[in-house]
């Protein structure tokens, strides 16, 4: 009756309500009302984890909603593009489109292409949908999104958010990914000096303090802390030790970060961590390597 008395001419609905359609249309018929167009989705389907199984999506057994996807740092755009994309696809011109706007979604959907197969909910394809998203953003709207993460682990003032933000555009796929690749910065982790050998950059311990002990003294003549001026010292210094770039500037990471994976490398991090507190950093690593 609400349906009838609101003007519903379409009803869309889980495919499980198919079998009840007979009986709705039969009551339609005995007020004597035009009976609406019915469309029948598919099931989301999803793996789950606890029994290796495939079933029904369903928040009865703890599957996301969206505002559950919200609160896990992902993007009302991206969610959106990426469940319109589920049961249904665009056609013609647009066939191979991924990302859309809700204005090109309004405008090209149709019933027609709905899939009458289920469709399966991919958590690394949303990912993918929103780290695309992130980096598509403007800079100055992604840092402020991003500030409330970056503050949950950086809490020193003296940090530029907008500068650590600009590292992790490019580089995280979640909001909620950026307090623990960030922490760094406000407390240097304890770490291994194992992490001072990497094959690709050809470092170990020793070839670690010797890089360590050269850059402290050309970082710590520099006039002015600045990205270019902290990268033209670090490059030529390599030059005049005659080793790569890299070979200098992963044990400069490590001892500015304690960790094999950041946003950004060695100049960037220095830079945001300031004169005084990246060689005392190195200072620390430099005497880790030399116990």
């Amino acid at each position: 009756v609400d349906d009838h008395l609101m003007g519903i001419t379409h009803v869309v609905r889980g495919a499980e309500y198919l079998s009840s359609s007979p009986k709705y249309n039969l009551l339609y018929q005995a007020f004597g009302w035009e009976i609406p167009t019915y469309v029948h989705c598919a099931s989301v389907m999803i793996n789950d984890p606890a029994t290796g199984s495939v079933r029904k999506m369903s928040k009865r057994h703890g599957d996301p909603s969206y505002e559950d996807l919200m609160a896990q740092g992902y993007l009302s755009q991206a969610v959106v593009n990426y469940v319109a994309l589920l049961g249904w696809a665009p056609h013609g011109a647009l066939a191979e489109q991924e990302f859309f706007t809700m204005e090109q979604l309004i405008a090209a959907f149709d019933i027609g292409h709905i899939s009458k197969s289920p469709s399966a909910f991919d958590l690394d394809k949303l990912n993918y949908f929103n780290a695309a998203y992130l980096r598509s953003m403007e800079p100055q709207a992604f840092a402020q999104a991003a500030a409330p993460y970056i503050r949950q682990a950086v809490t020193n003032p003296a940090y530029d958010v907008s500068a650590i933000a600009a590292l992790l555009q490019a580089r995280c796929e979640r909001l909620t990914d950026i307090p623990e690749k960030v922490d760094f910065f406000d407390a240097l982790p304890q770490y291994s000096v194992e992490l001072f050998t990497n094959k690709k950059s050809k470092t170990n311990p020793e070839v670690s303090r010797a890089m360590l002990e050269a850059a402290i003294p050309a970082l710590s003549a520099l006039d002015q802390w600045t990205q270019e001026g902290i990268h033209n010292a670090l490059v030529q210094l390599a030059a005049q030790l005659e080793v790569k770039n890299a070979t200098l500037m992963w044990p400069v990471r490590i001892a500015a970060a304690g960790k094999a994976v950041t946003p950004g490398g060695a100049i960037e991090i220095c830079q945001i961590l300031g004169r005084e507190e990246t060689l005392r950093r190195l200072t620390l690593g430099l005497s880790m390597l030399q116990g």
